[in-house]
């Protein structure tokens, strides 16, 4: 229909993120979606920011991966994207990001040396 409009979103990736893999996976996304036809939902024309959990369900939202470990976990879940950085790279990527986790949990942190460290 004429003068009708739509635009999307993209939330550009953390500046440390390996770029070429970053836009392969927002290129595959992108296509997926194109090919599969896929319904990205009603048009939101709220500040989604403001949103508390039960508006953002209400609305549809999902949440990013809260940490590392879990958006590992996605990116292991998730067919189109590891199709996009083909076999290797996903694998030896997960093993990586996992370990790069394993050794963030084992630190103490700046915040937990303020809160504890004085209390016990």
């Amino acid at each position: 229909a004429a003068g009708v409009s739509a635009r999307f979103e993209v939330r550009s990736p953390d500046p440390s993120c390996n770029p070429y893999l970053g836009l392969a996976s927002m290129i595959a996304a992108g296509l997926h979606g194109i090919e599969t036809d896929a319904d990205p939902g009603d048009p939101v024309r709220e500040d989604i920011y403001e949103f508390d959990d039960a508006k953002r369900e209400e609305y549809g939202i999902d949440t990013l991966p809260p940490n590392l470990g879990k958006a590992v976990e996605a990116l292991e879940d998730d067919d189109v994207i590891q199709d996009a950085l083909g076999p290797h790279t996903s694998e030896k990527f997960a093993e990586a990001k996992s370990q790069e986790f394993s050794e963030y949990l084992t630190q103490v942190s700046a915040w937990e040396e303020d809160r504890y460290l004085e209390t016990f």
